[in-house]
């Protein structure tokens, strides 16, 4: 971290907290905007599923992770809730596509 507030009380550090969250919820919405436009980029359901850049994103915020001085166990934790919950909605959002155009979700 680069710069962290010093508080000097615990309203303060609430806070700080408070506004964080708002950061990451505000982050959560906009990821959860652009995995919406991922779903017209792919041919099929295995595709949605991505194995392959789920398992990439995994190694990057893992790295990122220790760069950073998260915690690696949490971060990890997150991101496999996060991503399990974006691969439902991105699913959902393929079929939906799919239906509109008068097509089945082909497996690959």
């Amino acid at each position: 971290m680069e710069f962290v507030y010093q508080c000097q009380n615990l309203p303060e550090v609430r806070t700080q907290i408070d506004r964080i969250d708002r950061e990451l919820v505000a982050l959560l919405a906009e990821r959860g905007l652009y995995v919406k436009q991922a779903a017209a980029f792919k041919q099929s359901s295995d595709e949605v599923e991505g194995g392959k850049r789920v398992d990439q994103v995994m190694r990057r915020v893992e790295k990122l992770a220790g760069e950073l001085g998260a915690d690696p166990q949490l971060t990890a934790e997150v991101y496999r809730t996060m991503i399990s919950h974006f691969i439902a909605s991105e699913m959902h959002e393929f079929e939906r596509q799919q239906a509109a155009m008068g097509k089945t979700a082909p497996s690959a």
